[in-house]
């Protein structure tokens, strides 16, 4: 008598692991395709449209930059965090406090000159969602209480906090929506000259590439490794196991913290009520997409953008708005379907007997 069972694969190349995402990639459209089909549309008419206006233009590329970049600063969080085996499912909230902190020094802070201002405006966006994350870390790193509940929990809590500021204390004289008074000028990111893309571009490309390197060349990169592959062999090791939960959590926080930063000091100039829009819920579809390398969060969170821009192009074909949360719901779920088969093979075996 024979029965299947799952069998760890041996370690797969790099170019395997991309040659197997970019085929799940394509089978997630063809997917998507049908559904489109199913509904009354030219699915490769619909494909043209979407990625033309998104990624064939000028314009179209700077928008999916602006909008990628609190998903790049969220994906860079989570991604951190699920390297130790860490579920960060909090980026959202620790976004919307990130904002928080930003908005009160910018309404209440001492007024800096300068580069300082805007550096001290970072600062503070960083500690609001490093803080935030910190409450769930402590937990864990004490009693093991089980983050990814935690974190979710505090989402609601900070989206409610920034709500009720928003539409309360903080909303500015005269407007009909719950949002702040425009940031000061000189806290304002400016745009790289001739490009009219935001400077928090290349900072957050520069991000990416200080964790690449913190992740191969640094202790602490080493021992957040050892972790996230085995907790056994880390204490065996004489890691400080508490400390490091303590140190990624804060980090992942801080980098989510951040996106409050670029979309407030970059994009909208004003703190909104509805300013984390999912983009911290996205950064969770987009770190496992990258497999948690920085440099590939930057592209595939550029990728996810363009996608979300491109779904008002295809409305005026009389194609639901939802397409574009069809097709990234989708694409998660099939790729992960393959990355599942790229880790894992299916045997036979006798029972009792040995695989064959």
């Amino acid at each position: 008598m024979r029965k299947l069972r799952l069998e760890k694969k041996s370690t797969s190349s790099g170019l395997s692991i991309l040659l197997n995402s970019l085929l799940f990639v394509a089978l997630a459209l063809v997917f998507c395709g049908f559904i489109i089909g199913a509904v009354g549309f030219h699915p490769l008419e619909v494909y043209g449209k979407m990625f033309s206006k998104a990624f064939l233009s000028s314009r179209g590329i700077r928008k999916a930059i602006e909008s990628g970049l609190p998903l790049m600063l969220c994906g860079l969080g989570v991604s951190v965090a699920f390297r130790m085996n860490l579920n960060n499912i909090g980026a959202e909230g620790q976004y919307a406090v990130g904002a928080i902190f930003g908005a009160a020094f910018a309404l209440y802070g001492p007024k800096l000159p300068g580069i300082a201002g805007i550096l001290a405006l970072a600062v503070c966006c960083f500690a609001g969602g490093a803080l935030w994350a910190l409450l769930s870390a402590a937990p864990k790193a004490f009693w093991d209480v089980d983050e990814s509940i935690t974190t979710l929990m505090l989402n609601y809590i900070a989206l409610i906090l920034l709500s009720y500021l928003c539409l309360g204390p903080w909303k500015a004289k005269g407007q009909n929506v719950g949002q702040t008074e425009k940031i000061a000028d000189s806290l304002a990111l400016p745009e790289i000259p001739g490009l009219k893309i935001s400077v928090a571009f290349p900072v957050v490309i520069l991000i990416a590439l200080l964790l690449f390197f913190f992740y191969k060349y640094t202790v602490s990169g080493y021992q957040i490794n050892v972790i996230g592959k085995s907790l056994t062999a880390a204490r065996y090791a004489g890691i400080n196991i508490k400390k490091n939960i303590l140190l990624v959590l804060a980090l992942s926080g801080g980098l989510a913290g951040l996106a409050g930063f670029v979309q407030y000091a970059g994009i909208t100039g004003r703190v909104q009520e509805n300013m984390p829009n999912n983009a911290g819920y996205t950064g969770i579809v987009i770190a496992y997409l990258s497999r948690f390398n920085p440099l590939v969060v930057i592209i595939v969170s550029i990728l996810f953008a363009g996608l979300q821009n491109s779904s008002a192009t295809v409305q005026v074909m009389g194609v639901p708005a939802q397409i574009a949360t069809m097709m990234q719901g989708a694409i998660m779920i099939i790729v992960i379907a393959g990355d599942f088969f790229q880790r894992y093979k299916i045997v036979s075996v006798k029972k009792g007997g040995r695989a064959s």
